[in-house]
């Protein structure tokens, strides 16, 4: 016996209330491996921030360099080798992202005091909840805007290598202000793209990678303009 394939309607056309649920589908999947990696990244943060002993070793010795720059090289590899890796892999390869990613942030509670680190945190939830439902459901298109935020993030960039050598109090808190508005602009136009990426064609396979790969996008911009708020709103130890 053969059994009808419930994702068509009897004419073999997808409708397009079922169409609206894949895509329903696929974004919750998105949002799902962005919240495990973020579940991580804070987890492996605090456990190592309790550890004296890892903190001197991360933070006194060379191997900061390497806990500092190392996810900034997986997330170039990780979207040239995506298609190379398994559905597996490329979920191991994230969870292993954010763990490094755990440890390179371990020194925000040593920094900052715990309340004003999880404040921070619940109103980056909130914001980043907003923005991204509002990139989900707008009309509007987005890629003007976001084509003006990549240009704002090279110059943010810029400006903060400047500021290492100018160390001036001002334009600490310009590129804080700006950081912060260039990542919010930066979840809604993200959150459109990956939507836009979605085809009800795909491949289990390939919708899965997508997924993958917009959570790790998402979970960038939610993750950047935590930092930037904590820089306004954390209360230092």
């Amino acid at each position: 016996m053969v059994e009808r394939d419930t994702h068509y309607s009897p004419t073999g056309v997808r409708t397009a209330a079922q169409i609206d649920a894949g895509l329903r589908s696929y974004m919750l999947t998105v949002y799902n491996y962005m919240a495990i990696a973020l579940a991580v990244t804070g987890f492996v943060a605090l456990g190592a921030s309790q550890s004296q002993e890892l903190m001197q070793l991360i933070y006194a010795t060379p191997l900061k360099w390497v806990v500092m720059l190392a996810p900034l090289g997986m997330v170039f590899f990780f979207g040239k080798a995506l298609n190379s890796f398994s559905v597996a892999g490329a979920q191991m390869f994230f969870w292993a992202f954010a763990a490094l990613m755990g440890l390179s942030l371990s020194y925000i509670f040593l920094v900052y005091t715990g309340a004003s680190v999880a404040k921070t945190f619940f109103v980056t939830a909130a914001a980043f909840g907003s923005l991204s439902l509002y990139g989900y459901t707008t009309k509007k298109n987005l890629s003007a805007m976001g084509s003006f935020m990549v240009m704002g993030l090279f110059g943010l960039i810029i400006a903060m290598v400047v500021n290492i050598f100018l160390q001036s109090a001002m334009m600490d808190f310009v590129i804080s202000a700006g950081g912060v508005l260039i990542f919010a602009g930066l979840t809604a136009w993200d959150t459109q793209k990956i939507k836009l990426m979605y085809m009800e064609s795909d491949h289990s396979d390939v919708a899965s990678k997508k997924a993958i790969m917009g959570a790790l996008t998402l979970y960038l911009d939610f993750i950047n303009m935590f930092l930037f708020l904590l820089r306004f709103m954390g209360n230092r130890e």
